[in-house]
């Protein structure tokens, strides 16, 4: 039986990625070596790493405009740290919409001042905060442009006069935006990109180098981007997976191709959810996440019932967050419409039954 995955993450990945991935384990470029067995300075690996990093740049329309992309380790975790090390020396503003913008926040406070410029917490975080005031004199704006546990993604990003930080983990590459408006971007590889194990940060250089701290030269933006992302041994499987995925957007016409199908998906399963009385969504509908859909039953005696009939159609990662309950279908690039119409098919036979 074919596995549909929504798994919020690790994610799914496309079957030729994977092909090309498992082949690499057992002889990378035709070598006789393992991908993950060769020196991360060969020739081979070093062509992986500069093909990865251009993608990424020629992907988000940011190519000859003073970018730089590293592949780096740690997860968007150590970026909440590293952003605050490398941008803020006396105050820094934050948008919070959940979980990961209040870990982002914690972090930043060890650095100097933050301000919550905007905040969903009062109502756990189902809406994008609007018409709030961004104060001047900041070193940085930081937000999280897709929240992964709520389903909650920003439509419009601040004008700002100081440097505007993203955090994209869960839904970088899945829509056509103007990426020069960022200053930073930050996103785990395991969203939508790549296997758990390295993380994309694309950072405009001009905002380096401007805080009077000494920073640790792990954690400098600086000496990674000296050292062509390579100043420590990189996540090697991670980041060659990552090229494949990138390899494989670009082939499919890019971001703005993914980002029809994605729209297509995600109007598909909130039709349902809209129409469908057995089904109550939870983000606020003008704030939903064309990634993450998050819902719940209206009745909860039906929740065997209908975890049962996910079972049966080999329906996998449904499960909501802790925090939220109910369930979560995360609509990742690599997943196919097929996948959701056959969720859609579970759900409308669930309102049949009831």
């Amino acid at each position: 039986m074919k596995k549909h995955n929504f798994s919020a993450g690790p994610c799914i990945l496309p079957q030729e990625v994977l092909l090309k991935a498992s082949e690499a384990i057992m002889d990378f470029n035709g070598s006789g070596l393992s991908l993950i067995e060769i020196s991360h300075r060969s020739k081979d690996f070093v062509a992986v790493m500069e093909k990865a990093r251009s993608l990424a740049l020629e992907l988000l329309g940011l190519e000859g405009k003073g970018y730089q992309a590293l592949f780096l380790h740690g997860g968007a975790s150590l970026e909440f740290l590293m952003v605050a090390y490398n941008l803020l020396e006396k105050k820094a503003g934050y948008i919070n919409t959940g979980t990961w913008s209040d870990k982002a926040i914690k972090e930043a406070k060890i650095f100097g001042e933050v301000v919550e410029v905007g905040s969903s917490k009062d109502e756990n975080f189902n809406f994008i905060p609007k018409g709030y005031n961004v104060p001047k004199g900041l070193d940085y704006l930081h937000l999280t442009s897709n929240n992964t546990i709520f389903g909650t993604q920003f439509k419009k990003f601040p004008v700002t006069d100081c440097p505007l930080v993203c955090d994209m983990s869960s839904d970088i590459f899945s829509r056509v935006l103007d990426f020069s408006q960022f200053d930073l971007i930050y996103a785990g590889a395991q969203k939508n990109m790549g296997p758990a194990g390295t993380t994309l940060v694309v950072v405009k250089e001009d905002i380096l180098g401007k805080v009077s701290r000494k920073i640790p030269s792990m954690l400098d933006y600086q000496v990674h981007i000296s050292k062509d992302s390579m100043f420590n041994t990189p996540a090697v499987f991670p980041v060659f997976t990552s090229m494949l995925t990138l390899e494989w957007l670009k082939n499919l016409g890019g971001i703005e191709a993914i980002e029809k199908i994605n729209e297509k998906k995600a109007q598909l399963l909130y039709s349902e959810i809209d129409l469908n009385p057995v089904f109550d969504g939870y983000a606020n509908k003008d704030d939903r996440s064309i990634m993450n859909a998050t819902f719940n039953l209206t009745e909860q005696d039906l929740k065997d019932t209908f975890e049962s009939m996910l079972k049966e159609a080999g329906i996998n990662g449904l499960n909501g967050h802790r925090s939220v309950g109910g369930y979560r279908a995360s609509m990742y690039n690599a997943l196919s419409l097929e996948s959701v119409g056959v969720l859609v098919d579970v759900m409308s036979e669930m309102e049949r039954k009831g």
